[in-house]
């Protein structure tokens, strides 16, 4: 999967790049508490990550990868 933008009330919150969509629906469903600060009226969507976000994900990959961290291991970022 590409480089996706999580949103919450159309604020990007996070940068992940998900395997598949299942992968992204389990951390969206998981990762509700945290996306949302517990605000259970907060609507969460998502979107292709634009060029901005996706060059910051990619800084964070590569300090990542520089300590020796595999692919795997590395999901995302928050804004």
């Amino acid at each position: 999967m590409k480089i996706t933008t999580i949103l919450v009330d159309e604020t990007p919150k996070a940068v992940v790049k998900p395997v598949d969509t299942k992968d992204l629906r389990r951390f969206l469903k998981n990762g509700n508490t945290y996306l949302t600060a517990g605000n259970a009226e907060a609507t969460i969507t998502h979107r292709e990550a634009d060029d901005s976000e996706s060059d910051r994900w990619n800084s964070a990959f590569r300090l990542h990868r520089a300590w020796g961290g595999d692919e795997d291991a590395f999901f995302g970022i928050p804004l």
